[in-house]
């Protein structure tokens, strides 16, 4: 893939300025900065749920900005996004959630009425056991834990039997060891699967823990591109900006459990 001087306007205000990137092998990739800083409107361009202002995401020599119609919905399945807020449907059971993703590759009618066979219920079931959650499968989506709900989210992009993974602020609002499980699975897929997973992160030890490589953005701006071991107190502040205080939701290293979470890890429903 291939991004090329991409950028994206709201009125005179610019989120994401003129950036250039290319993944040529299969990445696991953090990209880290600011809140405003642009990271969740360079990944909704990058899938097409947010339209460019300018610039190009090159697929195959092909410029996936100017899809339209069924070849859109197509790269949005290629592409599968993973959100802060799960996007799941509370009222539904764990397994049909996951067949969900299914329905960019259905017809109209059958998406219309979430007709599924044996082959999606198998796969679905399968994709949960990957995540470890295969037991709940019939339980509805709003019973579980935020870490329970995030990784059925996971699942669902797995049906889509993606070629890359977009994921926006996964674990954002999860307890630190919901947040390992999830950056964890995250990092499986990655590596059993050889696709690209990109990642919005707040922390930089999440980045430097699971992360082949770092993208720092600073006013909708690239201002970082390389490995985690590069990280250093410069580039860290050339990523955050001179002016701010590195605090500890910027340099936790909370996502990794205490002794005693792992003790309850056991007792923890996975």
């Amino acid at each position: 893939m291939q991004v090329i001087e991409l950028t994206k306007k709201f009125g005179q205000n610019t989120a994401v300025d003129n950036i250039s990137f290319s993944v040529d092998t299969p990445q696991m990739i953090g990209i880290i900065g600011r809140s405003g800083a642009g990271k969740s409107t360079l990944l909704r361009m990058i899938n097409r749920l947010t339209s460019a202002t300018s610039g190009r995401v090159i697929i195959n020599e092909r410029d996936v900005l100017a899809y339209k119609g069924s070849e859109m919905r197509r790269w949005q399945r290629d592409c599968a996004m993973i959100f802060q807020q799960f996007n799941l449907v509370p009222r539904l059971d764990v397994v049909t959630n996951v067949m969900l993703g299914r329905l960019n590759g259905h017809g109209t009618l059958k998406s219309m009425f979430s007709l599924f066979g044996r082959e999606h219920i198998s796969d679905a079931l399968d994709a949960l056991d990957r995540l470890g959650i295969a037991d709940r499968a019939l339980q509805r989506a709003e019973t579980l834990s935020g870490g329970q709900q995030q990784r059925v989210a996971i699942a669902r992009a797995l049906m889509q039997r993606p070629r890359m993974i977009l994921a926006d602020k996964p674990i954002a609002s999860l307890d630190p060891l919901s947040a390992e499980r999830v950056m964890t699975s995250l990092r499986e897929i990655h590596e059993r699967d050889n696709i690209s997973v990109i990642c919005n992160l707040h922390t930089l030890d999440t980045a430097r823990a699971y992360c082949d490589r770092v993208i720092g953005m600073l006013h909708g701006k690239k201002v970082f591109d390389g490995l985690p071991d590069e990280l250093t107190p410069e580039t860290v502040r050339d990523i955050y900006g001179a002016e701010h205080e590195l605090d500890e939701s910027v340099t936790s290293t909370s996502i990794k459990p205490t002794a005693a979470e792992t003790a309850k890890l056991a007792a923890v429903v996975a």
